[in-house]
């Protein structure tokens, strides 16, 4: 679990307004859920023989004796939220969310045991055009952040019947070859063969190739809702590719599922993943509710924002005040306080240092301008501007002083 000082967090929070902005643009709304939940609530919605479940949650027992998780997604604690508000009863609703969560795996490289999510879920439309909106959606936030060289995998899990008879020709499949198989994917077969798909082992890898496809077992209109995808991406000039082996990792989805990935990242190539997931809500006790939703990695998604050189520049002061003398140091923190009202990022010296010393510190703050006053100055209500990338200095009366600065200001732009 990591620390983020604060010229890291320039660039989370560069995402994150990037990301509030877009999907306002869609009309979406923030949701805010907690961070701690039943553990029932994910066992039944991420699914027993999931990875997560199994042996990734940090779960303890609480002073009551309830058994409760540190989140280790988002969808499940929008959803309950939404049902125990009564959002959902014949509603349309377009939520997103942002947050830590947790999960006990083996750290590595864009991968922490606390990392965070930003991500959206929609609910109360059935139909291929959300599908679509929603991987739209995502690309026009790559193309904001000025993300390049990302690729969009596309699938389908069909519905759970059909997904049952998959599972039954996979089962059939893998049992004829369990000399290939490794540890882990034998335990999968018993539990989750669906997951054997995903297996990073080499032999494992090459054996899925020739597996049974799930395109070959959807039933009709899962088909015909994922040609409808298709067709809707294609006239929006959204390129993707087809993966029959993409099956993600928790067991509500149903239909279409997508990733978009980068080859940039070493092996957890992965930087947004989700899909239409229309069976949670009545799983989690509501009535049968369509949704889709995705979630973005945030730290995997910021390491690929810097190689890519896309983080934007922090806000640098607009101005910095220098002053020399007890008189001086009182009418600084009233100018500064009038320059903050009037909309200048103002940093005001704190200390008694000489003169040059603050000057110094005027540069390292990054400031364009330093607003200097000394004794003569307030005797004669005035200040000298100094542009610190070039030495120009000008005497102002202290009326014309925010207009000077705004004006000098606009220039560098």
């Amino acid at each position: 679990m990591n620390d983020f000082l604060p010229h890291d967090v320039d660039c989370w929070q560069y995402l994150e307004h990037t990301a509030a902005r877009v999907f306002a643009l869609y009309g979406y709304r923030e949701i805010r859920v907690p961070v701690v939940e039943k553990t029932d609530l994910f066992a039944r919605s991420i699914g027993l023989a999931t990875d997560i479940v199994e042996k990734e949650m940090y779960s303890f027992q609480d002073r009551n004796g309830d058994s409760l998780s540190l989140r280790p997604e988002g969808t499940a604690g929008v959803v309950r939220a939404a049902l125990e508000q009564g959002m959902l009863h014949n509603a349309v609703h377009r939520l997103w969310y942002t947050g830590p969560m947790f999960r006990h795996e083996r750290p590595q490289k864009g991968r922490y045991r606390q990392f965070h999510q930003i991500g959206l879920e929609a609910f109360g439309m059935a139909e291929a055009e959300l599908d679509a909106e929603i991987i739209v959606l995502t690309a026009t936030l790559w193309k904001e952040l000025g993300i390049q060289d990302v690729n969009l995998q596309l699938n389908s899990l069909g519905t759970p019947e059909s997904r049952g008879q998959y599972r039954d020709a996979l089962v059939a499949f893998y049992e004829q070859h369990r000399a290939s198989l490794d540890e882990d994917s034998l335990r999968r077969l018993e539990t989750n063969p669906m997951r054997i798909l995903d297996s990073k082992d080499k032999t494992v890898s090459q054996l899925n190739k020739e597996a049974p496809s799930i395109l070959d077992h959807l039933d009709k209109e899962s088909a015909e809702h994922l040609d409808r995808v298709q067709e809707l991406l294609q006239s929006l000039d959204v390129d993707y590719h087809l993966n029959a082996g993409l099956v993600r990792g928790l067991d509500y989805y149903t239909r279409t599922v997508f990733e978009w990935t980068t080859d940039q990242l070493g092996a957890q190539s992965a930087i947004c993943g989700g899909g239409r997931y229309d069976g949670l809500v009545e799983t989690l006790g509501g009535k049968p509710t369509p949704a889709v939703g995705f979630g973005i990695g945030m730290e995997r998604l910021i390491e690929l924002m810097r190689l890519q050189s896309c983080c934007g520049e922090p806000e640098q002061p607009d101005v910095y005040i220098v002053q020399t003398g007890m008189d001086a140091a009182s009418a600084a923190m009233q100018l500064a306080d009038q320059l903050r009202g009037k909309g200048f990022r103002t940093l005001c010296n704190v200390g008694s240092t000489g003169f040059k010393s603050q000057l110094k510190r005027a540069d390292r703050s990054g400031a364009a301008m330093a607003v200097i006053l000394g004794e003569d100055e307030v005797r004669n209500n005035s200040a000298t501007i100094k542009e610190l990338s070039t030495g120009e200095q000008l005497s102002v009366s202290e009326d014309n002083l925010v207009e000077e600065l705004r004006r000098r200001l606009q220039d560098l732009e």
